[in-house]
């Protein structure tokens, strides 16, 4: 009988900024079904707003660790080994690039801007895996990451974001392959519009959002919970069959052809 009970299971939650964040809603899900959490920050400036949410989840802890940096990214491995004795659980919602380079002409875009956006958003699945692999025991454990269908299709001013979540997607797909046969699951969500930090510097976030409530067949946006409950089902046994996927949840927005 399978359970949505995570109590003994330590989760490794990054891409937190605030009490918005889709990583947000789902570490405080995951806390609720009695998982440790495990957060990280980028940068002592960013610090303060992860660590006052870090409060409200019992036995929660705070490490910083910037993905773009190798050596920084180890050592966030090696504070996680002082602190819990195996990890069960990963979440990626990392995404970033350079403002310039979320609308305009896409051509315009930079080898600078292009390596940035890939490497944050898409490469840095990789050795975060890699390293978590490391502390998951023979029950393997569950890797998720945050995509959106820009992935597959154009959303004007989402620009290189939609290059690199279409490089996270086959990242996913690539690891939930090499890493299967340790029982070791990988998927993504691919959610539809949200009001988060990232969001905002997109120059057609509004239209996007506007498009999503009325072409949905559910005639509505999603909510950060409508993620979280998505998220907590491919972080538990309920989905022990699951591995490879990129489920939506868009209200069905991605099924619409008009």
């Amino acid at each position: 009988m399978f359970a949505l009970d995570l109590a003994g299971k330590n989760a490794l939650v990054l891409g937190v900024a605030n009490q918005r964040s889709i990583a947000w809603g789902i570490a405080e899900i995951l806390s609720q079904a009695g998982a440790r959490v495990v957060l990280t920050y980028q940068t002592e400036r960013l610090k303060e707003p992860v660590e006052r949410l870090a409060t409200d989840l019992p036995g929660s802890i705070l490490i910083p660790c910037d993905v773009s940096d190798d050596q920084q990214l180890s050592e966030a491995f090696r504070t996680i080994d002082e602190k819990v004795e195996s990890l069960s659980i990963v979440v990626h919602s990392i995404a970033f690039a350079d403002r310039e380079d979320l609308g305009g002409p896409f051509s315009n875009l930079e080898r600078s801007g292009f390596r940035t956006a890939l490497e944050v958003s898409a490469y840095s699945l990789i050795p975060i895996v890699r390293h978590a692999a490391l502390r998951m025991g023979d029950e393997g454990g569950n890797v998720l990451a945050m995509s959106f269908q820009a992935a597959n299709q154009v959303f004007p001013g989402y620009n290189v974001m939609g290059v690199a979540k279409a490089a996270l997607e086959n990242t996913v797909r690539q690891l939930a392959s090499e890493y299967g046969p340790r029982n070791i699951r990988v998927n993504a969500i691919s959610a539809g519009p949200l009001d988060t930090l990232s969001s905002r510097v997109i120059s057609d976030y509004r239209v996007m959002k506007r498009a999503h409530l009325e072409r949905s067949p559910l005639k509505r946006n999603i909510t950060q919970d409508d993620v979280a409950r998505t998220a907590l089902y491919l972080c538990s046994d309920l989905s022990s069959g699951v591995t490879g996927a990129v489920l939506p949840v868009d209200a069905g927005y991605s099924i619409m052809g008009v």
